[in-house]
């Protein structure tokens, strides 16, 4: 054959013998696989008897009792205990084939097969890579396969091949044999890093393999597979509570005010409570404690409407309360009314809804008429033409409407002494309307509108503010820090209008008061007037003529004036652009009674100090009974998402947007702490984290849906086996995302459905924050998909957070971009019972709780 050889041959030769070569590398590889399975088979056949293992993979007789479920596992292996997941053939196969007792918990699989694969990062997302095997989990083996018949040819036998082309089907045979072996073997290689459950196909597949009763359960977020292990004592997903939790929640607390955005929204009843809002709630609040009305206590709330109130009114009578909302959506996109409510403020019944259907976007201002005890309600949309409107508060009928302006309404009001005059304001502009006749018949009345002229007074880009004097002037304030003064002229006849000859209104003073805008004017009773700046954050208190006559500056990190209301006696509220709400006076200064920070908390558990993180990397530890800061430390530069003490308080995990878990030590009062560790694999930010009840596990969310362990007393190592991590008891459970949580996700969710959860500290309930403002309870374990709930509102939008106290007695809720903290009385099996009558300050919370905005 040498003497035949052709010029090609030489590297044929050599790629066969490199080949070959490669083969016995594989085949010797292959007899160490082969040994330790055999060796994994004979210790099983030492605890099964042998009739349940046939070798040759005959099927074993019917009724044949050692074929009976593995313990652990359910008797059958039905599909519909696999969450959400395909039936694959492999499925159908195992129904009347169940693996041999004692697999599920049978002895280990030899180094390297049962380890996960160490490129996985995740059980849901993270990096991958393709791979052509399928193990089980560690200990799991699928059904022996009967043997092939030995149609191809041994080594040495000859065959129509050329010799060419026979190692190419050595090498074929190999690659298969190897595969079939992998797919039985927990190979790390065989799996690529790629989840089980991603890749869908038939019998051999990842997807058929995982699909196994009693093994894991799956979930798609975005169409990413998440695969969630269920823990060994769980036979049967229908042995799981069903149904909504006995507990109910009934709202018992709300801190936060609207300041950023909104105007006309702080005023004090004849009750003396003041009233203001926040969300979707009307706050009825009592300073100082004590009975605040038929209900008693120091808060009440009005909850009648279905999206973010933006502006209230008080009637004349000091009771019924006017309150308009915006347009929203629902949670499946479809628009919702704005409308307004009159209701009354000792019962919190409604009494009127006005509007519906006939307001554009949402109500920004409104305004109840004073000369006729508050017969009449003046309504401006936030349509493009800002309608302005006037109805009959007893029938809820429209009077009268008009295009007002295609420039932004701020404010509105009727002239006390006659309901006919309506006064406008807002960027670039004073309106003075004319409403005439139409009384008690819809439709028929009319409004007619004189300009304010400036003339030779500098025209302001905003007029955010007025209040009408008792002699008939109206003080206007701006965006140049001026009060102007407008007094009444005569009716001017040249101009003609619908509504007859009218005074009309001109400047006749101008006084500069503040630096920058004023955002409020407030009457007092004595005649008085008190102004509010923006950027000099002064409350001014002027005399006639206005002749300034005291003044206090609010402190900075409060925000400027937003809004203010003269309380009992020399008493007032001020509400700031900071979401504060103050109380105080001119002389003693003010003090908050509603302020809000950070974005994340946890308190240690000892109680003795809380950590609170902010959104620049930055991490304070704050000292319970002082407030004072007692440690300061900086990881990284993005905001951070969670702190978590561990359980025994001697570490401190805390997630950061830059993907990384940073780990401390903490000394045993809370007070200093240092750098352990750091825990990284996560390939998107921290969302959520849990620490386990011994203290030395970790389990973590990632903004991409990833699902990851951590060793932290062994050094912050990931833990790439999440099989083992099934039966780990957790401290606390607010991941969103694992087994004992996944009933929670609704049906065809984006991912970012569910904001927060939080187990109840007697495991018994868990409560749930979504993305359409609504907070649910349900059953712990929620381990069933479309479990019911007991679902709650009130929050203006997404709802970030919600914790438990460290009692069970509340739940305090997070909203996101209505700034509101909601504190939630829970009742019934397990809770506080009837609820009593609310404190007289405001409650703080409880230590050992945590909020994670």
């Amino acid at each position: 054959m040498d003497g035949a050889a052709g010029p090609g041959d030489g590297p044929a030769r050599e790629a066969l013998q490199s080949l070959s070569q490669r083969l016995r590398v594989q085949e010797q590889e292959m007899e160490l696989v082969k040994a330790a399975l055999a060796e994994a088979l004979r210790l099983l056949r030492l605890q099964v008897p042998p009739s349940s293992l046939q070798g040759s993979g005959t099927p074993a007789p019917p009724g044949d009792s050692s074929l009976a479920a593995p313990p652990g596992l359910p008797p059958t292996c039905t599909p519909s205990l696999v969450s959400r997941g395909t039936q694959t053939e492999t499925e159908v196969e195992l129904k009347s084939s169940p693996g041999p007792p004692g697999l599920s918990n049978g002895p280990p699989a030899p180094q390297g097969a049962s380890e996960e694969p160490s490129g996985t990062q995740s059980e849901g997302g993270g990096s991958s890579s393709s791979g052509a095997g399928s193990p089980g989990p560690p200990g799991i083996l699928r059904p022996l396969q009967p043997p092939q018949r030995a149609d191809t040819p041994r080594r040495n036998s000859s065959s129509s091949s050329s010799p060419s082309e026979r190692p190419r089907q050595k090498l074929s045979r190999k690659a298969i044999s190897s595969a079939n072996l992998l797919v039985r073997s927990g190979s790390t290689e065989s799996r690529g890093g790629k989840d089980p459950l991603s890749s869908p196909g038939g019998p051999g597949s990842r997807r058929s393999n995982y699909n196994l009763e009693g093994i894991s359960v799956k979930m798609f977020l975005r169409g990413r597979p998440i695969t969630m292990y269920i823990p060994s004592g769980i036979r049967s997903l229908e042995e799981l509570p069903s149904g909504p939790p006995p507990e109910t929640l009934s709202l018992d607390w709300v801190y936060g005010y609207r300041g950023r955005d909104s105007r006309s929204n702080l005023f004090v009843l004849r009750s003396g409570e003041v009233v203001y809002f926040i969300a979707c709630v009307v706050v009825l609040y009592r300073p100082g404690g004590g009975p605040g009305g038929p209900g008693g206590g120091g808060q009440r709330h009005y909850r009648g409407h279905t999206d973010c109130v933006r502006c209230l009114a008080v009637h004349p009578d000091g009771v019924r309360v006017a309150s308009g909302q915006t347009a929203g959506v629902d949670k499946d996109g479809k628009p919702l009314q704005p409308v307004v409510h009159i209701w009354d403020s000792e019962t919190l019944l409604k009494l009127q809804e006005i509007g519906l259907g006939a307001f554009e976007r949402g109500v920004g201002a409104l305004a109840f008429s004073a000369a006729d005890q508050g017969a009449f309600l003046c309504v401006v949309d936030d349509s493009n033409e800002h309608m302005l409107s006037v109805w009959d508060c007893s029938r809820g009928m429209k009077l009268a409407e008009i295009k007002s302006t295609n420039d932004s309404v701020l404010a509105v009001g009727f002239n006390p002494r006659d309901s006919s005059c309506i006064v406008t304001s807002g960027k670039s502009h004073v309106h003075f309307w004319n409403w005439s006749g139409g009384v008690g018949v819809p439709g028929n009345g009319t409004l007619t509108r004189k300009q304010g002229v400036f003339g030779k007074y500098k025209k302001p880009k905003f007029i955010p503010c007025f209040v009408f004097l008792p002699d008939g002037d109206i003080l206007t304030g701006d965006s140049e820090g001026n009060i102007l003064t407008w007094g009444r002229s005569p009716s001017d006849s040249k101009t003609p209008g619908r509504g007859g000859a009218k005074e009309t209104y001109g400047i006749v003073a101008q006084a500069h008061a503040h630096e920058g805008s004023i955002f409020a004017l407030c009457l007092r009773r004595d005649g008085t007037v008190l102004s509010g700046g923006g950027r000099d954050r002064r409350l001014v208190q002027w005399g006639p003529g206005l002749v300034a006559l005291q003044e206090a500056e609010i402190p900075e990190h409060f925000g400027a004036v937003r809004a203010i209301a003269e309380g009992l006696g020399s008493e007032l509220l001020v509400g700031t652009t900071k979401n504060a709400l103050l109380r105080g006076d001119l002389a003693q200064g003010f003090s908050p009674v509603i302020q809000e920070t950070g974005l994340c908390a946890d308190f240690h558990p000892s109680g003795a100090v809380v950590a609170v993180g902010l959104n620049t990397g930055r991490w304070l530890v704050l000292d319970t009974e002082t407030r004072e800061i007692v440690s300061d430390v900086i990881d990284g530069n993005e905001q951070l998402s969670v702190v978590r003490y561990s359980p025994d308080g001697l570490y401190l995990a805390i997630g950061s947007h830059d993907n990384v878990i940073y780990i401390y030590s903490v000394s045993s009062d809370g007070a200093k702490s240092s750098r352990f560790g750091r825990c990284m694999g996560h390939s998107s930010f921290i969302t959520h984290l849990d620490w386990s009840k011994d203290g030395n596990f970790i389990m973590s969310n990632s903004g991409d849906y990833e699902i990851l362990y951590w060793d932290v007393a062994g050094g912050c190592k990931q833990l790439k086996n999440r099989y083992e991590s099934r039966d780990r008891e957790w401290a606390t459970y607010t991941c969103v995302l694992g087994f004992h949580v996944y009933g929670v996700w609704p049906d065809g969710s984006d991912g970012t459905d569910i904001n927060s959860l939080c187990r109840s500290h007697n495991e018994r309930v868990v409560a749930v924050a979504d993305d359409f403002c609504k907070v649910h309870l349900f059953q712990y374990p929620c381990a069933r998909a479309k479990a019911p709930s007991r679902m709650y509102g009130g929050h203006g939008s997404h709802v970030t957070s919600v914790r438990f106290t460290h009692d069970d007695s509340h739940l305090v809720s997070l909203g996101g971009k209505d700034a509101s903290i909601f504190q939630w009385r829970v009742l019934g099996a397990g809770g506080a019972g009837p609820a009593p009558a609310t404190p007289s300050r405001t409650p703080s919370l409880s230590p050992a709780s945590s909020l994670d905005v």
